[in-house]
């Protein structure tokens, strides 16, 4: 392996990290690693030929170019979400359970934050994440993303804002989690509605991700009696051979779907204060590779950059 393989492969689960954090989809955020490589070894080849020193900063260099190809892709696909049918939710990945011993990385990681992160504008998701995610400071940001470091603070205030507007408090005490899950389960499972109701919150809403290509819920739906009925609606309707298997997904608890030998998808539940605020089901099959193998590449302990 050489020096240029071995020091973005010390990088490379960083990259995807900012990348999927900002896009919320792990093949773009592949897509992206794959091409700050091709820059990255391209820099090495003609540093090579021109005599020029190596990159004195390897790390602050690869977390720039990725940002900017981040952002441009955001750019892009922009179009595809307004056309997407029914909620667009991230694409879940699987992480290791001492994820939930750090609350602030279990948080940042969250299926009910990147569904926030959503409603921010390209340039905004990219200065929230880098600032409030991984701790970069505004110079650095500032280079990442094009802008002089006033403007990034300004657009760090107003993301901050917006998404501490927006942002679902959650339990972090996995007991706590896995009680209401257990509770659910069992209610679905003999179809009580009440009991479903008994674990909701009155501003409970449930969002389904089939992208057309699974049977899903093509709006919101919204309050505990809408959101029970569906549930056991959907419970009735499902396979004998369906098994709900607990992992982690983005920090949390959350139960992986099977039927037969297919994977079906994930549902997770946002609880806070002991009741369910969220319902979060990702059905369509385009944002399931990474529930079909073992822990997920994201890289969850990078909140000190340094260079």
């Amino acid at each position: 392996m050489s020096a240029a393989e071995r020091r973005f492969t010390e990088h490379r689960s960083l990259l995807f990290t900012v990348a999927y954090e900002m896009l919320g989809s792990a093949a773009d955020a592949e897509d992206v690693v794959q091409e700050v490589w091709v820059r990255w070894s391209a820099a090495h080849a003609d540093a090579g030929a021109t005599g020029a020193d190596e990159i004195v900063h390897p790390r602050a260099y690869l977390v720039r170019i990725t940002t900017r190809l981040a952002l441009n892709r955001m750019r892009t696909t922009a179009r595809r979400r307004e056309d997407y049918i029914g909620p667009w939710l991230p694409e879940p990945l699987l992480t290791v359970p001492d994820v939930l011993d750090d609350v602030v990385l279990a948080e940042s990681v969250s299926m009910a934050l990147l569904v926030v992160l959503e409603s921010l504008a390209p340039p905004e998701r990219a200065v929230f994440v880098l600032r409030e995610v991984f701790g970069y400071d505004y110079d650095e940001i500032a280079a990442a993303v094009d802008k002089s470091p006033a403007a990034v603070r300004q657009i760090a205030h107003r993301a901050r804002a917006h998404v501490q507007a927006r942002r679902p408090r959650f339990d972090t005490d996995p007991q706590v989690v896995r009680q209401v899950m257990t509770g659910f389960q069992q209610s679905l499972h003999t179809g009580d509605v009440q009991g479903l109701m008994d674990l909701m919150a009155p501003e409970v809403v449930l969002l389904s991700d089939g992208g057309g290509k699974r049977q899903a819920a093509r709006n919101p739906v919204v309050g505990p009696w809408n959101v029970a009925r569906f549930m056991v609606g959907i419970a009735g309707k499902a396979d004998p051979d369906t098994v709900l298997e607990v992992v982690q997904v983005n920090g949390a608890p959350a139960w992986r779907i099977t039927t037969g030998a297919a994977l079906y998808g994930v549902f997770q539940l946002v609880v806070a204060d002991g009741l369910i605020r969220q319902l979060l089901l990702v059905a369509n099959p385009d944002k399931l590779s990474g529930l079909s193998g073992g822990v997920g590449p994201l890289d969850l302990p990078a909140r000190s950059p340094g260079p």
